[in-house]
């Protein structure tokens, strides 16, 4: 973990300037070719989910501002930024997972896949986890719908600065799998270009065979 020389920083400004609004949050809705990756953890015997999301945390960890945070009013970059989702339930409810992000697929997959019999096996939104650190994205997913536009809830908290990302169930056009993804940040830490890094990245990770 790194601390922000903000005086010195080339964001200084930016940061101010953002920092000061009531919501310095800013997003994008798009999609990723996820035809390759479905086929790939398929042809594994791996769930679909469990691959695409290492394949967003990987990403996720390759883009420095993407792991900036406000931590006691300090700008800090974290080394590593860990996984938080939500997981359903048969009853229709849902609960906050957090796994700690490995680049290995097994390491990561096989605490996601305790971290969901958990959920399955409890009630509640089990928000401990939620809170255990800031060093973590906010992953959620819609997998009942296709979405071309998102809006997540908010408390107006210009301090929030966890990003945010959203997936929804994939559209299949002339052949290919197109999976929505809407991803949100602090606008005082990080810009379009950055968001636009992640999303490249991502693709990359998507589109890789093993």
């Amino acid at each position: 973990m790194k601390i922000i020389d903000i005086e010195n920083w080339k964001r200084k400004e930016h940061f101010e300037f953002f920092s000061k609004l009531a919501n310095p949050s800013f997003g994008i809705t798009t999609e990723v070719d996820c035809t390759i990756a479905y086929e790939e953890a398929k042809s594994k015997e791996r769930s679909f989910f469990a691959h695409y999301f290492h394949k967003s945390m990987i990403a996720v960890n390759t883009v420095e501002e993407l792991k900036l945070r406000l931590v006691d009013d300090k700008v800090v970059l974290f080394d590593t930024i860990d996984a938080g989702t939500t997981i359903s339930r048969e009853d229709g409810t849902f609960g906050f997972i957090y796994v700690p992000f490995s680049p290995d697929f097994e390491i990561f997959n096989k605490e996601l896949q305790r971290e969901i019999n958990e959920v399955q096996n409890s009630t509640g939104l089990r928000l401990k986890n939620e809170d255990l650190t800031l060093g973590l994205i906010r992953h959620s997913t819609l997998p009942w719908s296709h979405f071309s536009a998102l809006l997540n809830p908010s408390n107006l908290d210009n301090k929030d600065t966890v990003p945010k990302i959203v997936f929804g169930k994939f559209a299949i056009r002339e052949g290919k799998k197109y999976l929505p993804v809407a991803i949100e940040a602090h606008h005082g830490l990080a810009d379009g270009l950055h968001i636009t890094q992640y999303l490249n990245k991502f693709q990359k990770e998507l589109n890789k065979t093993i």
